[in-house]
């Protein structure tokens, strides 16, 4: 049963921050010229007060003012202005680039993260989900990063160079921010702090939509089979309200952050108006002075607000940064192997001593099972659904390690075997079938890159789809849309079948390879496959019990322990379980 991200334990908010930093410092020389270019802009933009403020003092209400140094400040105050914007717009761009380098790499490292990870990761994952973090978390943090990063390093610089040149013109007002500033900070972590959970409900939530818009999709065959559109309609209006509440509450909340902010800066600007009043009064700062002081308090508060009306998407973005890093950090199986040094392989027996498993603990799949298989020997595995068939090979290719007990191949425990050269001695057919977007010749020459025509037409030939192919449109230059939908199933999988022909693997496993073909197609591929399999150490799963009349020996199992052992006719001759099956099928 796949998991969904609410039952991970949650990462630590400076971990995710961490992270992020370390992509922005991959282009750190961009984000020195990012910071320049805040930092000239904004200092050209707090120029502008001071040059209004003189402007004010030198209108003098009882004549004398001095217009000539008027203009100077105004065409001053505007060519400032003007650089200030051409700095923006070149930050903005500058910041466009480095978002979008950040947004490859990570969707980069998740991909090639994917790629690694166990078979068991995806067993316990949506599909949907896991793309929902590939496209929606990343252009999430993509967006936060090309603009709300502007923001921040913008209204860090606003703030100080605002707070110093308020200093500079009265530090007797800048005391009226001792009390707001601490108001600010307290209001903005409190609200981030409660906030910052519902946006990652909000992320799991979409993630969750996504993995079932995903499967229903998939299943829209079997769907309009069984006249199932209204009950696939209520549960997704059911995944899509939890969706939607999910997001509510997390704008709603977050939403707060705003005119709370508001409250305190509109209370700062009151007060810097009603005391500056009084100073004048006195003659203690003059109109222009008040003037500025204002201009720059409203510098100085605007980027908090700003801040404060961006936490929200920070907190989105957050939350979907921690998302991609769950699945960056996921252990890959190269990882697990801890496997220093390559073992020499020369035969292929294989014994599996007392081997347990179970996927979820306490539920055992395999009990005790033990097995001696012979070099070039055909084991053909049958029994009734979850008897552990299928666990077995997932347990041969190491795509689950075993709970207690070992398997070896030529005396070496597979455990000490990498993975990857574990599965070069395998070729495999499933009876879930695989095609890409590609050429019929890509598809199966996928088994061995750089393999020649004449060797895929030769592997084609063997499996009887070499006719087929030559009836299509451009014969092996064929191009199959995705997942060979334009093809039948019988054929997709003969085409799955040539790819393991071709592939020059010294084992086969062939879990129900033959399941989707008809049974004179059967008959041929099973003649063909004879041959092929000399030398070859192979294992077939079966439910047709016609296609292991020739195995070497026949394991019947059930209940993940080996009930039965031998030849078709040793096991007929016996009439137990594998008897009855038999019977069942062909009398």
């Amino acid at each position: 049963m796949p998991l969904s991200d609410k039952t991970e334990k949650p990462k630590d908010i400076k971990y995710v921050l961490k992270r992020l930093w370390g992509y922005l410092m991959e282009y750190k020389l961009w984000l020195l010229a990012a910071l320049l270019l805040t930092g000239a802009g904004n200092i050209f933009s707090l120029i502008g007060p001071s040059l209004s403020g003189a402007a004010v003092d030198a209108i003098r209400p009882g004549g004398g003012t001095d217009f000539r140094a008027v203009g100077k400040y105004v065409i001053l105050m505007i060519i400032l202005y003007i650089l200030s914007s051409v700095f923006s717009y070149l930050l903005s761009v500058l910041m466009i680039h480095i978002g979008r380098k950040i947004t490859f790499a990570m969707r980069r490292d998740a991909f090639n993260a994917l790629a690694s990870l166990p078979v068991s990761y995806f067993d316990r994952s949506y599909a949907g989900n896991i793309i929902s973090k590939l496209s929606y978390d990343i252009d999430t943090v993509n967006t936060s990063l090309s603009s709300d990063l502007v923001q921040i390093f913008a209204s860090a610089i606003t703030i100080v160079g605002a707070f110093v040149m308020m200093i500079n013109i009265s530090p007797i007002l800048v005391t009226i921010f001792i009390v707001t500033i601490p108001l600010s900070v307290m209001v903005t972590s409190y609200i981030a702090k409660k906030v910052h959970p519902l946006f990652k409900k909000r992320s799991a939530a979409l993630g969750e939509l996504n993995g079932y818009a995903e499967e229903m999709i998939t299943g829209q065959k079997t769907i309009r089979a069984y006249s199932s559109e209204a009950e696939i309609i209520r549960r997704f209006d059911e995944k899509n309200e939890e969706a939607c509440r999910c997001f509510y509450n997390a704008e709603y909340y977050g939403s707060m952050s705003g005119p709370s902010m508001n409250f305190v800066n509109n209370l700062s600007l009151s007060l810097v108006s009603i005391f500056g009043a009084v100073m004048y009064l006195f003659g203690n700062i003059s109109i222009g002075k008040i003037s500025s002081f204002v201009l720059y308090s409203r510098k100085f508060a605007g980027p908090i607000n700003e801040f404060a009306n961006i936490i929200n998407e920070l907190q989105s973005s957050c939350a979907a940064a921690e998302r991609v890093f769950r699945l960056i950090d996921e252990e890959s199986e190269a990882a697990r192997d801890r496997v220093s040094e390559s073992a020499e392989i020369n035969h292929t027996d294989v014994r599996v001593k007392n081997v347990r498993f179970s996927y979820v603990k306490g539920r055992p799949v395999i009990h005790d099972l033990s097995l001696s298989v012979k070099e070039g020997a055909l084991i053909a595995i049958t029994g009734p659904t979850g008897a552990g068939k299928t666990t077995l090979i997932n347990l041969l290719m190491r795509f689950y390690d075993p709970d207690s007990g070992s398997i070896e191949i030529d005396g070496v425990n597979i455990n000490s075997i990498s993975r990857d050269e574990l599965r070069k001695l395998y070729a495999m057919v499933l009876q879930e079938t695989w095609l890409f977007n590609g050429t019929v010749f890509e598809n199966i020459a996928y088994a061995r890159p750089g393999a020649s025509m004449d060797e895929v037409v030769q592997a084609a030939k063997a499996a009887r789809i070499h006719e087929f192919i030559e009836r299509l449109p451009d014969g092996y230059n064929t191009v199959l849309s995705e997942n060979g939908i334009n093809i039948s199933k019988g054929q997709k999988q003969l085409l799955t079948i040539a790819r393991a022909m071709l592939h020059n693997a010294r084992m086969l496993i062939l879990d129900e390879a033959t399941s989707n073909v008809d049974t004179r197609t059967e008959k041929q591929i099973s003649t063909a496959m004879r041959e092929l399999m000399k030398d070859k150490t192979c294992f077939v799963i079966a439910h047709r019990l016609s296609t292991i009349q020739n195995a070497d020996v026949i394991l019947v199992v059930n209940d993940g322990d080996i009930i039965e052992m031998g030849t078709h006719d040793e096991l007929m001759s016996r009439q137990g379980t594998y008897f009855n099956m038999y019977m069942s099928q062909y009398k």
